[in-house]
């Protein structure tokens, strides 16, 4: 059986895994994150060295410009545009596809997790950032310079505020640092924990949080009007505070037909999400 190398290149950590074609992943590693194109290149290099795929697929975090192979990754390499493609193919042998890491958790959870059988799909991925994968009539939808799905920078409110600049309105309002710092507190993690503990501040920075989430959600929905909205990402680990807001969200604000046949379901993939979706790409390409 044909097996690739999939990579999940994230801000703190790179994933890899050898998965097969029935999508069973081994040889599971993380490393921290090389915070430099050459660190990361030598990582993967070192893991295609030992296990020898067929291909590799790789998940990028930001963008991924599929016209001239360049990257955009500041959360990883910094602020400047990356030549990654060139440079990671004059170093391997072997067949390599490259996408955003949002079109890879969609992806992914159209294989194996969420939504399998399922082809109009948006994949909402709630951490550090807002970002969506979205499959339409089966076929990631990249753009022109593989930005689509950036959509953190959805405008939610009408009066701008200079934090939206650093990385757009919805992501502000609604991602675990936003949820952070509208409940003053050092992290979501502390939020979540406070809320478990009936800190009813925290409760409503939360039920703040699935408010945004929900406008926003609602937007996509109306515009792309998908079968299924798969939630994941690390915020999502408050899903029982979070859900029931974001589904009563959709149902108020977005179209109505397309609100009432929509579902909104968690990720049954988790962190395995990106990693399935660029072994899947690289099957696939």
């Amino acid at each position: 059986m044909r097996t690739v190398l999939a990579v999940d290149l994230g801000g703190t950590k790179t994933a890899m895994a050898v998965v097969d074609e029935s999508g069973v992943a081994s040889h599971k590693v993380k490393l921290s994150a090389a915070h430099s194109p050459a660190g990361s290149i030598a990582q993967i290099a070192e893991m295609t060295k030992t296990h020898e795929p067929c291909a590799i697929g790789i998940a990028l975090p930001g963008i991924f410009d599929p016209r001239n192979g360049r990257a955009w990754a500041p959360n990883l390499w910094g602020p400047d545009w990356v030549p990654f493609r060139e440079a990671l193919q004059s170093r391997i042998s072997v067949p390599v596809s490259f996408t955003s890491d949002r079109s890879a958790y969609v992806l992914g959870e159209q294989w194996l997790g969420a939504a399998r059988g399922h082809s109009d799909v948006i994949f909402v991925s709630i951490g550090t950032g807002i970002g969506v994968g979205i499959l339409s009539a089966g076929r990631v939808i990249e753009g022109a310079h593989g930005i689509a799905g950036a959509a953190g920078w959805m405008a939610l409110e009408r009066n701008w505020k200079p934090e939206y600049g650093q990385c757009g309105c919805w992501e502000w309002e609604a991602s675990g640092p936003g949820t952070a710092a509208h409940a003053e507190m050092p992290s979501a993690e502390d939020v979540v924990a406070a809320a478990r503990q009936g800190d009813p501040h925290a409760r409503g920075a939360l039920r703040r949080t699935a408010s945004y989430l929900g406008a926003g959600i609602a937007n996509l929905v109306s515009v792309l009007d998908p079968e299924l909205v798969v939630l994941g990402g690390g915020l999502m680990q408050a899903a029982d505070f979070l859900l029931e807001g974001i589904r009563h969200e959709v149902e108020r604000w977005a179209q109505p037909v397309a609100a009432r046949l929509v579902r909104i379901e968690l990720s049954q993939l988790d962190e395995d999400a990106g990693l399935l979706g660029a072994a899947r790409m690289a099957f696939q390409h």
